[in-house]
């Protein structure tokens, strides 16, 4: 058997591998806001939270919670599916699983920039001196 090294078998094996960072760091941060109740990292803008993170908290924790448990379902399910034959998830092709976890991965940013942007609301005319 020859090993065949193509741009496809790396770019392949960098968005499987980019998933365990990216879960990990999507569960815990859904843990601190939902369970621990530490709003300082919901819906930032520029690093700065709103006025008001509690009232954005539950989105934000969902967020990242349904992010992170896409990321652990390929995660666990293509290794699986790979040793065993048994199926977790639609991971009997390529196509199926790197999209889950491509589109994770893009969803979880369009999502947080949305939240971030509504969290923060544009300010018309001039900024008030306090």
């Amino acid at each position: 058997m020859q090993l065949i090294f193509d741009a496809t078998t790396v770019i392949t094996w960098l968005l499987f591998l980019a998933l365990f960072p990216l879960a990990f760091f999507w569960l815990r941060r859904a843990k601190r806001i939902l369970i621990d109740k530490n709003y300082s990292e919901v819906a930032l803008k520029r690093g700065l939270p709103p006025e008001n993170p509690a009232k954005f908290a539950l989105i934000a924790g969902l967020i990242n919670l349904l992010a992170g448990g896409a990321a652990a379902l390929v995660i666990i399910g293509l290794p699986l599916y790979i040793a065993t034959g048994i199926e977790l998830g639609p991971f009997a092709n390529y196509e199926n699983w790197s999209a889950i976890g491509g589109v994770t991965i893009w969803s979880k940013l369009m999502a947080d920039f949305i939240l971030s942007r509504y969290a923060h609301p544009f300010q018309f005319g001039k900024k008030k001196e306090e």
